[in-house]
């Protein structure tokens, strides 16, 4: 890695933090007092966001192809001022309707400022280091939970909500503005260094490769399903499984374990083909909970639950990045990870509410074995694009000897 890539890794590591602290993170903590002020049930404001998720899908393909014709640091730049604008309307919202207009703005915002463009400017601008870069990228975003949920709670012993959201706009102006503007020269200059060749994509037959690519739309949105219905209730779900207040403490080692497989793969994984990481990350969700129902309300299969779960977690975020552009190459990198966003989601909105009609309809051990098999379908889905992508490199060797 070169000393300018280094130096736009951390810099997108910076604003990647911020983003996802200050427009996903903290809203967990935000929410109990936001429900209060506006005198509705805390899972109005859920509800709230479930809608704002949706929108911000919908907008991810045109971010994408936007990143593709602009260069993606010209739109992260765009996305901090947008950032900037929907959390002083949330934090200048007096009713429930403006709030919902805020998050609307927060969710569009996101489409711009988080990591799908983030990865395609890593693509266009650090060649051939694009899969290794995405992963130092995701190591160092990691710790957006650990830094924001104590900092928003922090905050909030000696601000109110409303002034939570206007230090929170500051930080896109202040720091994450500044810095998109510089990875925007950064990535001009990076443009006009000799070109190296990244490798071959994967799948290169145009029918093959469309219908690769809905595999990988459904794959990330059966994860994105299965991720979004277990982290929204774990707490409670494990209550009900009889485990008590080991909910404070499976939450706790979720996002270490995130990390954690993070520095594995740096470690470890550097030669693996993104395909094959895909299965391995898809594996370990269902194998989490499958040991959780067989196990509660033991807290050592609990704990053995969110180590295994936060690993595959962790996979995720890496491979969102390195298997699109691992198999399709980087034309086009960016709307392709518009699309992935909008199924991921668009799932991801409704699982949350899904999953709660089932644990009050058949309760929580029938609703993990439910989640488990979904696991298991995402589990087949990427195990057929490996298969692909071996059968699609047999078939490019085969014509290149010809």
């Amino acid at each position: 890695m070169t000393h300018s890539n280094a130096g736009a890794i951390w810099a997108l590591g910076v604003t990647q933090i911020i983003g996802y602290g200050t427009l996903y993170y903290s809203f967990s903590i935000l929410a109990p007092g936001i429900a209060e002020t506006f005198g509705v049930a805390v899972e109005w404001i859920y509800g709230s966001i479930s809608l704002a998720l949706l929108a911000g899908g919908l907008i991810s393909p045109y971010a994408g192809a936007l990143a593709d014709k602009h260069g993606a640091a010209r739109v992260l730049s765009i996305g901090s001022a947008a950032a900037a604008v929907s959390l002083i309307v949330c934090g200048l919202s007096d009713n429930l309707s403006i709030f919902l207009a805020g998050l609307v703005i927060v969710e569009l915002a996101s489409a711009f400022a988080l990591y799908s463009t983030a990865f395609a400017l890593l693509a266009q601008a650090t060649g051939p280091q694009a899969q290794r870069s995405i992963t130092y990228l995701t190591l160092i975003a990691g710790f957006a939970s650990t830094i924001f949920w104590p900092l928003t709670t922090w905050m909030l012993q000696a601000l109110n909500w409303h002034q939570v959201y206007f230090v929170f706009a500051g930080m896109h102006v202040l720091v994450c503005l500044p810095l998109h503007l510089w990875l925007t020269r950064f990535a001009r200059i990076a443009a006009q260094r000799p070109v190296v060749e990244n490798a071959v994509p994967l799948m290169e037959t145009r029918g093959a490769n469309n219908l690769t690519f809905t595999l990988v739309v459904l794959g990330f949105s059966l994860a994105g399903f299965v991720s979004a219905a277990t982290l929204f209730h774990i707490v409670p779900m494990l209550g009900r499984l009889g485990l008590g207040e080991t909910g404070v403490l499976v939450a706790a080692l979720f996002g270490p374990a995130q990390v954690a497989s993070r520095l594995i793969n740096m470690a470890f994984g550097k030669d693996l083909p993104a395909p094959i990481l895909s299965v391995i990350s898809a594996v370990l969700m269902p194998a989490a909970l499958v040991v959780l129902a067989l196990t509660a309300p033991a807290i050592t299969g609990a704990i053995a639950f969110a180590i295994i779960f936060g690993l595959g977690s962790g996979l995720f975020s890496i491979v969102s990045g390195t298997l699109p552009l691992a198999l399709f190459g980087k034309a086009g990198f960016g709307k392709r990870l518009g699309w992935i966003s909008l199924g991921r989601l668009g799932v991801s909105a409704i699982a949350p509410f899904a999953l709660s009609l089932a644990l009050g309809a058949i309760g929580p051990k029938p609703s993990i074995w439910i989640l488990a098999a979904a696991g298991l379908c995402c589990v087949a889905v990427f195990s057929e694009i490996w298969r692909r992508t071996k059968s699609g490199s047999v078939a490019a060797t085969a014509s290149q000897a010809a």
